[in-house]
Parts: C-alpha cells; structure tokens; sequence
C-alpha cells in the first residue's frame, strides 16, 4: 500500500469519518476485487464519495468543488466537447487570464487521461477534485442528456414518436400488435432503453409492465416499495413486449404460456442482468424484469445493517466446520444477499464452496455454481448428491422446498460440510417446525441445524434530508418503548428531497433476529415443540426479535417506526 493512500485513509481516521478496522477492511476487499481502497471505502460504506474525495484533495493539497453549489458557463462546458467529457468522465470548471483549463476529476493520478486532455484539448490543465459519481450527473445536467427536466417531458417525446411510428404502420393496414416488431425499430428501442434506464437511475429492483384495458402501466419498485411512473398508450404493448422478447431471447410467437429470460446490457454507465418474466393475463402479456447489478452482491456482512452483537456470533457460526444454517424470510427480504455476503467472507484459495440455485442470479467469482434445470431433471437433491462427490468445504442449496432437498443437506451437514440455505418462513423458531411438517425427523433436524436467521428490509432515512423527530405517545407506546427511553433515543425523519424522491428513504438495512440452537432448544426440536414455546425459550435465551431489532434501529435514526410496524409484527406479551 503507497504512503500517499496511508496519508489519505489517515486523514479520514483523525476526521473520526473511518476507523483503523473499517480501513483494514476497506484494503483487504481492495485487494480482492482489484480496486482501490477509495472505492472499497465507498462501496462498504463505511465514507461517502465526497468524504473520500475531500480528503484526497485534502493529502494531494488540490481545490476540491461541490458541483451542486456552482454553476459552470456555457462558454466554459463549451470548451470540451461532449464526447471527452463522458468518455474520461471530466468537466471543465473555470477558463484562467493565460488560457489554463481547470478540468474537473475524480482521479488525480489517472496520468493517461490528462495527457490526453493536454494534447485534444492543446491547454495546460490544472486539476480539481470531484466525486465521480457527481461529476457524471453534472455532465447529463450541462450536456443536456438524461436531462430531468423531466422525465415525463422525454417519455412524453418517445411516446409521441412512437405512436407516429404506430399510425404509419396502421395506415399500411397493420396495426403494430399484429406484426413482429423488428429490433431495431428506433421508437420502440428508445422507449425501452428508456424505461430500463431511468429505472437503475432510480435504484429501482423491478420493472413491472402491467397491460390494462385502455393503457399500460409501468411501476418500479424502490426501495421494496412499489412507485408507479408512467402510462404508455395501449396500442404500444405488442411492439414494447416484442422488443423486450428479442432482447430476451423468447418465442416472439407463443402469446399462451409463462416465459422467462435475461438480458445481459449496459445502461447508466453499469452492466447488468435483467432476469425476465412473461406472464399471459386476461389483457395481454405482463412483464416483470428483475434488475439483477452485481455491486449489490459486493457487500460485506457489515453493510447488511447487524447489530454487533449479531454480527460477531454469526461470523463464528459462519466459521463451524459442519451444520446447517438456514436464513428464512419471504420473497424480497434479502436473504440471497445475506447468504453471498457470508460466502464473500468465505471465499478463500483454500476452501472450496459450491452453490446450487434456482436461477443462478448472481456470478461470484471463484465460486462454483450449478443451476437448477428441472426440465432435465436437474433438481437440488440431485444436484447436491453431485456436488458431494466434488470434495467441498461449504455447500449453498438455494432452498429447502421438499423433503429430499432437506435430507439431503441434513447428510451433507452431517458428513462434515456447513450447509447454507434458505426457507420460507416469518420468523426463525417456525424454520425447526416447517421441516419437521416437510417430512424431515425431528433428531435429524436437532442434530444437524445449527442456528436460523430471520430477516426483513426496512428502508433507511434519507441522509440528505432528515431531520429531528418526536414519535407521539401511541406509537411509542404500540412499539413498547418507554419515556426513559424515548428521552435517550435519537429519532429522525425524512422530509423528502430531490435525493430521495421526495420520500424521505433512500436505501435498505436488514433488521434480523439469530437463534441459535442450544441444547434446550435442540431438545424441543428433537421433542417436535409448537413453534411459540421454541420461541419463549429462544427469547429467554437471549434471542433479539426482528420487531426488538428494527426499534433499536429506530431509536438510533437509521430508520422509523412506521417502517418497522410496516414489515414486522410486535409479539404478544
């Protein structure tokens, strides 16, 4: 590691922004992934870009600028064209007396760059420091693309072209719902392009294409919560959903039956998975198309929102040499990333892991995984009973969804492999009795389980706008916290900006609850217990409860009692 990263990383340490282990940590993944340790900083989130920035300029002894709080010329933004700009991610800021640019980067030892800006642009340049991630929204704000003036104003030019497009082919006698639309259709390409684009912008997770009688809905899920953002005329649907069966390699033809897809693209300067979904309805076909973008897997267990506490006993459960962990919730609760997180933490030269999924969603490198395809027989249990004779360390079997599955990583438990896998259940004491309902005996279970996490996702108040907040007396009440506590508790919410989209959330956390298996409760596993008395034990035990968890994050002001009495349930006394 140079002695200038030392100097920038210890800048952030005296600012109190980072601590030596959160550094640590920042340059093991920098080394790992091929980056650097400004970039491993951001991506675990332990300093924002501009904190990093600042103090980068701060060690090089550079200007650094908000580009929020200024306002560039145009004679200036002139002055490089367009094409340099987006292609070396720089902007120009100021024009000096003797003719020096000063050019607006994010890193002030790409030598490359600035030689090349040197010798396009023939000035000396002088270099001032920027996020990256601002100088890109700077550039679509002056160069004029992705211009929010507003979205609806660009869809609304889309649209307009599109239907011009469809009223040519109408006056042809063929309406665009009857025709195969060829790919590169300009209008409909765009409209799509668009819709995937301005999605990831958003941070969206999905995009749903819903058909209707007299129009097409789009909504994004943000944030886990769904927004509706657009209608496109109905006489649009057939082209949209052929576009997007081309880039998905479907059967155009087959209007009848569910299909599904990915597409592999590069929208908003990232590359991304779409995992796609076609499901006829009584009005057409609906999609669904799940952004899949690799940066979110590249998290460490602490960015998933652990209490310490948690965090430190599950990273020494993760480190068992057998037994079986499961991590149960519904659909969307983030249980695929908690599982990639503890097999980033895993992964190493000398272990061996091996996954079997139903689809493989994410690529991990340096991790075997194997998808499931039922049309040739291919399930999990066969899957795992392969993967055994493969020598491995640790196993992930996407979910326990049948008997044989479970049996089958039960003996992969047993025979000397940690097994993780997922369940669908509410909470963690109902994973011991759903397997038990799903035909597994209860000694198996008892013997091999070693401990269940439950999650859920709340979102997180907005950093950008948040604001000192007294919750009333009821719903402190309702969330069983008392006036003594609520005096030590530091609540905050989000008053809504431009940031957030005006909903005051910006991001997730997950509020969890671990319950270890110890030997009381392995007796009431082995005893096959109703699933409230494993939990009172549990409880009793020392066992934090999701709702007890996403409070304590409440009280802290990292999210709100509305969110947690949105996605979790309070117990009975």
């Amino acid at each position: 590691m140079s002695t200038q990263m030392d100097d920038f990383t210890r800048i952030l340490i005296q600012q109190g922004i980072v601590g030596n282990s959160q550094v640590e940590e920042a340059r093991q993944l920098a080394r790992s992934g091929n980056k650097s340790v400004a970039e491993a900083l951001i991506q675990l989130g332990y300093a924002t870009g501009e904190d990093v920035m600042r103090a980068i300029a701060r060690e090089r002894r550079l200007p650094f600028v908000n580009l929020k709080e200024v306002e560039i010329p145009l004679s200036v933004i002139e002055l490089v064209p367009e094409s340099v700009a987006r292609e070396n991610c720089v902007l120009p800021l100021a024009e000096e007396e003797d003719g020096t640019l000063k050019i607006i980067m994010s890193d002030p030892d790409d030598m490359e760059t600035l030689d090349k800006l040197r010798f396009i642009l023939d000035r000396r340049i002088e270099v001032v420091l920027a996020p990256r991630e601002a100088i890109l929204e700077a550039i679509n704000r002056y160069y004029g693309q992705n211009d929010a003036e507003s979205h609806d104003s660009i869809l609304q030019e889309f649209t307009d072209t599109a239907i011009d497009f469809t009223e040519t082919i109408e006056e042809g006698t063929q309406t665009i719902e009857e025709e195969e639309v060829d790919e590169n259709s300009a209008p409909i390409v765009r409209l799509v392009h668009l819709i995937i684009t301005e999605a990831v912008q958003l941070r969206a997770s999905d995009i749903h294409i819903e058909p209707f009688e007299d129009r097409i809905r789009v909504r994004y899920r943000i944030d886990g919560v769904l927004v509706e953002r657009d209608t496109i005329p109905r006489r649009l649907h057939g082209a949209v959903l052929s576009r997007i069966k081309i880039l998905a390699r479907m059967d155009i033809a087959e209007r009848r039956r569910p299909q599904d897809g990915r597409i592999k693209l590069t929208a908003a300067d990232k590359e991304l998975d779409l995992r796609v979904s076609v499901l006829p309805t009584n009005h057409g076909q609906a999609v669904v198309m799940r952004i899949l973008d690799k940066e979110n897997i590249r998290v460490g267990l602490r960015q998933l929102g652990m209490a310490e506490d948690t965090l430190q006993t599950f990273r020494q459960l993760i480190r068992r040499p057998n037994g079986i962990i499961l991590v149960t919730g519904p659909t969307g609760s983030g249980k695929t990333t908690t599982l990639y997180a503890a097999l980033n933490e895993l992964n190493r030269p000398d272990r061996k892991i091996i996954t079997a999924e139903d689809p493989v969603e994410y690529y991990l490198p340096g991790i075997n995984q194997v998808e499931v395809k039922h049309d040739i027989g291919l399930d999990f249990a066969r899957i795992i009973r392969a993967m055994l004779r493969q020598a491995p360390n640790i196993i992930l079997v996407g979910e326990m969804r049948d008997t044989e599955t479970a049996e089958m990583g039960i003996q992969a438990s047993l025979t000397g492999h940690l097994v993780f896998s997922t369940l669908h259940t509410n909470d963690a004491p109902s994973a011991i009795t759903r397997m038990v309902d799903m035909g597994v005996p209860s000694y198996l279970v008892a013997s091999s389980v070693i401990a269940v996490l439950a999650q859920r996702l709340v979102r997180v108040v907005c950093s950008k706008c948040k604001q000192p907040f007294t919750p009333s007396e009821a719903v402190l009440q309702l969330a069983g916290i008392s006036p003594e506590q609520a005096r030590e508790a530091t609540f905050f919410k989000g008053k809504g900006c431009s940031h957030c989209q005006k909903t005051g959330y910006r991001g997730r956390l997950g509020i969890f609850e671990l319950m270890l298996l110890t030997p009381r409760i392995r007796e009431m596993a082995y005893r096959n217990a109703p699933t409230q008395e494993v939990r009172n034990t549990a409880i009793q035990e020392g066992m934090r409860t999701m709702f007890e968890d996403g409070v304590m994050k409440a009280m802290q002001g990292i999210t709100t009692l509305e969110e947690v009495f949105r996605v979790a349930k309070r117990e009975a006394d």
